[in-house]
């Protein structure tokens, strides 16, 4: 199967539309509503578990050995420690983001009797009172409080706007769609990932795609705080295709173009022969793609699998500069990503041995293990090679 046509447009607009819902992670309930019905419109019909997270299954030709494509909706966020006696707030983070990204932010508070807009700031915020330690003070969410945009000097005040501890802290994203494909905005991790799913079940729907197995498009509601797909797989599910950020930083390989395919995080290396597949449908479909290992990083495939889901698992990843803070990718990543999920999801099955969950060793992969053979033409430059003759 060949890579499908990806309406751009629609995929910024659904991006756009995602970001305008806060939803950090245990306050989801509203953009669980909003993607379950841009699903319904797309075809499907989701279902979700008790807690919001989503499962919609487009049918292929077989149940058994099914596909699924993950993203997660929750983003950063904050939440109420502590009602302060100046009337602010001091907060602990939702996920992991460091407070530096946090100061001056913009943000509401969500309490059971409204919300409340406010400003991230550091305890020393005025140059004009604290003259050069506002450049001293140490980056730490002990540092930061949040000041509310309602009358609050105190915690009579605060207990007046019924704002408690716990409640919580969702980050405004500010975001910019740039002429020249770039976007810059909070929480593209991984409203960005939510979007290409969509964009390329929307490509399948329009072109009448028929798929070998089941596709599972699932959306976790819980992977900022390293719940994720933990508990949304079924047996059926044999693969599972994480959409999510990539990080482009100095030792990384990730890009803000094309594909950015992980080779392992720090829960290790993922599937050798899904990872393969993928490298050969960029290749064979003129994908422009790159691998990257990232260091200190985790997905929904690691909470699957430490969940105890036998299943083989990749990642593939839009290129995000700043990530969990200000972060900027391009829309040629996405389109990238949408059609390589276009591609893998009608591509072949080539191990039918994953049909059962347990099986002989009949039909078992292979690695290689023999040494690579290399073939020298004459003009070959072997002098600044050491071949150990």
């Amino acid at each position: 199967m060949k890579k499908l046509e990806i309406d751009t447009e629609y995929l910024e607009q659904v991006l756009a539309g995602l970001l305008e819902i806060p939803s950090p992670t245990g306050y989801t309930d509203n953009i669980v509503r909003h993607v379950n019905k841009e699903l319904e419109a797309l075809g499907l019909k989701p279902e979700l578990t008790r807690r919001g997270a989503i499962r919609a299954i487009r049918p292929g030709r077989e149940s058994h050995g099914a596909r699924a494509i993950v993203s997660h909706l929750d983003t950063l966020g904050a939440q109420v420690k502590m009602l302060k006696d100046n009337g602010r707030l001091s907060l602990v983070p939702i996920g992991t983001w460091s407070s530096r990204f946090a100061e001056g932010a913009r943000a509401t508070v969500f309490t059971d009797a409204g919300s409340y807009s406010g400003t991230i700031l550091p305890l020393k915020a005025s140059g004009h009172a604290f003259n050069d330690e506002i450049d001293t003070q140490p980056v730490s969410w002990d540092n930061v409080e949040l000041r509310i945009d309602a009358l609050s000097r105190n915690i009579d005040d605060l207990h007046g706007l019924e704002i408690d501890v716990g409640d919580i802290v969702a980050i405004h994203p500010q975001p910019e769609f740039i002429e020249n494909g770039y976007i810059v905005s909070r929480h593209l991790d991984n409203k960005a990932g939510v979007a290409v799913m969509l964009a390329a079940l929307k490509a399948m729907q329009e072109a009448g795609v028929e798929t070998p197995v089941d596709i599972h498009f699932l959306f976790t509601i819980a992977e900022e705080v390293g719940v994720g797909a933990s508990s949304i797989l079924v047996p059926d599910i044999a693969a599972m295709l994480a959409i999510d950020n990539g990080t482009t930083a100095p030792g990384q390989n990730s890009d803000e173009f094309g594909v950015t395919i992980s080779m392992a995080d720090q829960t290790g290396p993922f599937d050798y022969h899904l990872n393969k597949k993928l490298v050969e449908l960029c290749r064979d479909n003129d994908i422009h793609y790159q691998k990257d290992v990232f260091r200190y990083y985790r997905s929904d495939s690691a909470s699957a699998l430490e969940a105890g889901a036998d299943v083989r698992t990749a990642l593939i990843t839009f290129g995000v500069d700043s990530s969990h803070g200000y972060e900027r990718i391009h829309v040629h990543a996405l389109r990238s990503l949408a059609e390589l999920v276009s591609c893998y999801v009608a591509s072949p099955v080539e191990i039918t041995r994953d049909f059962k969950e347990t099986a002989p060793v009949e039909g078992f992969t292979r690695q290689p293990e023999d040494d690579a053979e290399q073939e020298l033409t004459p003009d070959s430059k072997t002098s600044d090679l050491d071949l150990g003759e």
